[in-house]
């Protein structure tokens, strides 16, 4: 699939600021496929910038600013053409829960903090539910929480507790992306945050937005996406633009700015065009 993307954020201030350092994570991850073209437009202009891979392979924009200003615009365009991934098989998989994973994944399978006992009980039903077959247990999760779970939009902030997500049953993408990725960990299965954009203009408020799902780490098949905002497994519909074990590592523009109090306004627009 070809993906057109245009995403503007818009950072304005009451009065002039001095801007710290931003790094922005709004370029294509490497290997989420055939980059057409690629530009990244900031105002003010930069006094420094350097582009570099994080330590969890994400390309990141460090900017360093000059003079104050009032405002932080950052256009992001790309184009990019995605492919469908081989097929992942059951067969071979080890049973539920795992109890081995190489080392270099060992982020990716440690809960920052208990997940609480629904979450638990959740996670360990569905399993047996579906004999503990990794592959079944995961479009499960992705379909159960797809139709359980009232989707909303929610602009700013950090995800809701896995826990919350589960008994309040509704959320944002990224909530559901942190309860998907606790059920995985709780099971032994290696799962990520990943943020991006995918295909389908269906969202509650009509608007197109940044996306999050998780992502799961299969032997011999590598990394693979779930969306259970969608319902379905992650192909060539969605484009990643960073991944990493918790969602903080993973926004789109991350910085600060320092100078006296002043009342600060966010805004963004996010414009994609698909074709096959």
């Amino acid at each position: 699939m070809r993906f057109s993307v245009r995403h503007e954020t818009l950072y304005s201030y009451e009065s002039p600021v001095s801007l710290g350092q931003h790094r922005l994570r709004l370029s294509p991850r490497p290997g989420a496929g055939q980059l057409l073209q690629r530009a990244l437009v900031v105002e003010p202009e930069p006094r420094a910038r350097e582009e570099r891979e994080d330590s969890h392979g994400n390309l990141m924009t460090v900017l360093d600013f000059g003079a104050p200003s009032r405002l932080l615009r950052v256009e992001s365009r790309f184009e990019i053409k995605t492919a469908v991934p081989p097929p992942v098989e059951e067969a071979g998989l080890p049973a539920l829960p795992w109890s081995r994973a190489p080392a270099v994944l060992a982020g990716c399978l440690t809960l920052d903090r208990p997940p609480g006992p629904a979450v638990v009980d959740f996670a360990q039903a569905l399993a047996a539910e579906q004999g503990q077959r990794p592959l079944r247990f995961l479009d499960a999760l992705t379909e159960t929480l797809y139709r359980r779970t009232d989707r909303r939009i929610r602009d700013t902030g950090y995800a809701q507790a896995p826990e919350e997500t589960l008994l309040r049953a509704e959320g944002a993408c990224r909530d559901l992306a942190v309860l998907f990725i606790a059920c995985c960990r709780l099971v032994g299965l290696p799962a990520r945050f990943a943020s991006g954009y995918q295909a389908q203009a269906e969202s509650v408020d009509g608007q197109r937005h940044l996306h999050a799902w998780p992502e799961v780490f299969l032997p011999g098949a590598g990394w693979r996406g779930f969306d259970p905002t969608h319902g379905q497994r992650v192909s060539d519909g969605h484009v990643v633009l960073c991944a990493a074990p918790g969602q903080g590592e993973t926004m789109p523009v991350e910085g600060s700015y320092y100078g006296p109090p002043v009342a600060a306004e966010l805004r963004y627009r996010v414009e994609i065009e698909t074709s096959e």
